[in-house]
């Protein structure tokens, strides 16, 4: 990764602010000083909702960390996963994982993942707001956690071998612009959508951030930049289930 050593910008400080008056989470969660929120209750979905009959409803979150660079950019954290990993084998991935019962909230189940995955103590990561929710067609909702480390030199990135391969990261800006970007168009109950894939090189390395990825980072460089992306998104349907 590239090691930036900045504290905090005008820029960052007006981001979170910001961040931490928009009401992006459904259940409009509380955000303290110590980075914690009120209680989310873990409740199954509308049997109605449930893409694939019989799986069981989860729930998980995942950390868009972001930092400045030297010049000023949001960049974000992103995995390669091992491949060894039973499931997303290789894939580019946010830190984040399934919620425990240790956990009070969607945030302390993204920031112990964060920890176990690559090494990020939740302490240097100020966490600013949680985006709504995304729905999966295996029935897991995942809730995106938005973060920020004032002093990039504060994280020593310590990759967890069984799960990840690689840590790296990527400009947020990115994920609005139609370059570097392909896309793929699939079906699911007669509902047409894209797949976006977006090609990134990093420490002469290709990483390809796809599906669920991509789209999470789409909408959140959508939050941060206040505009939507260069390009059509035509996000599936089952993203955006309502949540109960």
């Amino acid at each position: 990764m590239n090691s930036y050593s900045f504290g905090r910008s005008e820029t960052l400080i007006k981001l979170a602010q910001r961040l931490r008056l928009a009401d992006q989470h459904n259940n409009a969660d509380v955000l303290d000083d110590s980075n914690k929120v009120e209680d989310s209750k873990i409740q199954d979905s509308d049997a109605s909702l449930i893409p694939q009959v019989g799986l069981k409803p989860s729930r998980a979150a995942v950390l868009i960390c972001l930092f400045e660079d030297e010049r000023g950019n949001l960049r974000v954290i992103l995995t390669k996963r091992s491949s060894s990993m039973s499931s997303h084998s290789g894939e580019v991935a946010l830190p984040g994982g399934e919620w425990e019962e240790s956990d009070a909230n969607d945030v302390d189940t993204a920031l112990r993942e964060a920890q176990e995955e690559i090494g990020l103590d939740p302490s240097v990561v100020e966490v600013v707001t949680i985006l709504d929710p995304f729905h999966t067609k295996r029935n897991i909702t995942v809730v995106p956690v938005i973060g920020i480390i004032w002093d990039k030199r504060a994280f020593n990135p310590v990759p967890n071998a069984a799960e990840v391969e690689s840590i790296f990261d990527a400009p947020l800006e990115m994920f609005l612009k139609d370059e570097n970007r392909g896309q793929e168009e699939r079906e699911w109950m007669g509902c047409k959508y894209l797949l976006h894939f977006f090609d990134h090189q990093d420490e002469n390395k290709s990483y390809v951030i796809w599906a669920l990825t991509a789209g999470i980072l789409i909408k959140a460089a959508s939050v941060v930049y206040q505009r939507p992306p260069a390009f059509e998104e035509r996000r599936p349907t089952f993203w955006n289930r309502s949540s109960h």
